[in-house]
């Protein structure tokens, strides 16, 4: 399995979204450029210019026409995903860390960070058709976590939302009245910061990652913890094979320590886990930095991996990944 490095970002890299129909990939990084890719063969179609500031998350709308990304320099932006063009500036008092379309691409939810005295908050935004017509009100905010939300994304039907971030627990909010339905348990949640939450292709269960050095499998309605796998360092970033019961653990140590350990040390490889059994069953080396971001293709076919080191590589499986037996 020889992998497609895509050169591209001059910063370490924060976040990889594929499209529905996994032929384009959206990389984020700290250099302020959001970048798209052809998620065949890795060639760089084209970068959305016009953030300030590092960029660190990003979707893309169901019909892969509209692009949301959130920055460091307290804005949100939509871009049309074929032109490159802005069509939209949501501004904050704080950075924007997250960005979630809803399904129907009708809302979307940002979360900023604790800023200058102001809390963090996740605010829902409604998303017009029509850019022309799009506002920058928000339909709800909701404040209360302590410390940084990382990840929040919408939950089934778009009833609630689930957020998660550095007070290691994770909530469930109602959207219609704003409330907390439910937290995630301290004795089985996390014990350190969360760093990162993707959810499964079918929306019923959800992986967190963390710097406690292991990711949990929950269920999204009962928020009932279902799996857990440990690894030897923190985990910066988690996804599921969309394909197989695979489930795939990014991190290394802190970036600030990379330079007073060997290479070999680090461990900056994506690692495989069996989904039910909790073992491990591979991994992927390449990366000469922690690996901050992770994305499945959602064919299953392939998965791409962002560092530290600025590099996305792009792995196309081989036939045997698919006959693995444990």
């Amino acid at each position: 399995m020889r992998p497609i490095l895509m050169k591209g970002h001059e910063r370490p890299l924060t976040f990889l979204k594929y499209n529905r129909d996994g032929d384009l990939l959206f990389s984020c990084a700290k250099d302020h450029t959001p970048t798209v890719w052809f998620a065949d063969n890795g060639e760089r179609l084209g970068t959305y210019r016009g953030h300030n500031g590092a960029v660190w998350c990003c979707d893309v709308s169901r019909d892969s026409a509209r692009l949301i990304t959130g920055s460091a320099d307290q804005s949100a932006k939509l871009w049309d995903v074929q032109t490159g063009t802005q069509l939209f500036t949501f501004n904050f008092d704080s950075p924007a860390r997250s960005v979630d379309f809803s399904v129907g691409d009708k809302l979307a939810v940002i979360t900023t960070d604790p800023f200058m005295g102001l809390p963090s908050a996740i605010h829902v935004k409604r998303i017009s058709r029509d850019p022309s017509d799009q506002i920058g009100e928000s339909v709800l905010t909701l404040k209360g976590p302590q410390g940084r939300i990382n990840r929040a994304v919408w939950g089934p039907l778009n009833r609630t939302i689930i957020s998660a971030g550095e007070d290691a627990v994770i909530r469930i909010w109602d959207v219609e009245t704003g409330k907390i339905l439910k937290e995630s348990d301290k004795e089985v949640g996390h014990k350190k910061g969360i760093t990162s939450l993707q959810k499964s292709v079918d929306g019923s269960h959800f992986i967190t990652g963390s710097l406690d050095k292991s990711a949990k499998l929950w269920d999204i309605r009962t928020l009932t913890l279902i799996k857990n796998y440990t690894t030897e360092r923190p985990v910066n970033a988690v996804t599921m094979s969309p394909l197989l019961n695979h489930v795939v653990l990014g991190g290394g140590q802190d970036a600030s320590a990379v330079t007073t350990t060997d290479h070999r040390a680090g461990k900056f490889e994506a690692k495989f886990y069996d989904k039910i059994l909790q073992q491990e069953i591979g991994g992927v080396k390449g990366h000469f930095g922690p690996i901050n971001a992770l994305a499945f293709n959602p064919d299953g076919k392939s998965f791409s991996s962002g560092g530290e080191d600025g590099y996305v590589r792009l792995h196309h499986f081989d036939h045997d990944y698919f006959n693995i037996k444990i």
